[in-house]
């Protein structure tokens, strides 16, 4: 039986935020997500209806052609967002990191398939009150607004990514993509963290084989640029030579 989605589990999950207030004071993307824009008092409205919830890797968050009952802010972890075409092949479309909104609002179903890459936490809330938050405080539409562009210029990277005809320079900007998401401040870059997608995942976003991924990786490493750490744990070593096999 397959795990219940953010929008099947929503009444059943854990307390709502309001019965904690630590948890948004403490909460990792107070800055960054969509509710950085609102005041106390707004932020007291939002988290009441809101909801935690820990999805597991590889659990469906949100499912294609799912009643859009639910969004929400992801607070730690990694997901993709993918579709799948005619023949059964899956294609990644963007990946979401920690701050990122999931969900589409103001739509009966959803669209896409949103997949846990690593254990992560969600604050979950339903589509319909959000929506009239939305309405009542100018502010978070904005918020909203802004993610979204934000979102878009990421997906326009990402395909631009993919477009470039040197695979190394694909994955060396795939690397850089993670880096950057893994960084604890907007503009910072970790230099150690641990890969969200498998070598079978990169290889079909960046679209080439398993094979050339590993080969890729392994030229990466014996010319210093990175060094791979167990089986997800990544260091880059030389930035600069990374940056400029990416461009």
């Amino acid at each position: 039986m397959a795990a219940p989605t953010a929008a099947a589990c929503l009444k059943a999950c854990s307390k709502p935020l309001a019965d904690r207030p630590d948890r948004c004071a403490t909460c990792a993307v107070r800055d960054s997500a969509v509710c950085a824009a609102l005041n106390e008092r707004e932020l007291e409205d939002l988290s009441r209806i809101g909801r935690t919830r820990t999805f597991q890797r590889g659990e469906t968050i949100f499912a294609a052609g799912e009643p859009s009952y639910a969004c929400g802010t992801l607070v730690s972890g990694a997901a993709k967002l993918s579709a799948i075409d005619g023949d059964g092949v899956e294609r990644i479309l963007a990946l979401i990191h920690p701050a990122g909104f999931l969900g589409q609002l103001f739509t009966p179903t959803n669209s896409h398939e949103i997949i846990a890459l690593t254990e992560s936490t969600m604050c979950v809330f339903p589509r319909a009150d959000f929506e009239r938050l939305m309405a009542a405080h100018p502010a978070l539409t904005r918020s909203i607004l802004d993610r979204t562009l934000a979102e878009l210029d990421a997906s326009r990277a990402l395909t631009g990514l993919i477009g470039r005809r040197d695979i190394k320079a694909r994955l060396a900007g795939l690397i850089l993509a993670f880096a950057r998401a893994a960084g604890t401040s907007p503009c910072g870059i970790a230099t150690d963290f641990e890969l969200p997608l498998s070598r079978e995942e990169m290889a079909s976003l960046i679209g080439t084989t398993i094979e050339t991924v590993s080969r890729r990786m392994t030229e990466l490493e014996q010319a210093g640029a990175i060094e791979r750490q167990g089986l997800r744990g990544l260091a880059i070593r030389d930035l600069p030579a990374l940056e400029r096999l990416a461009t």
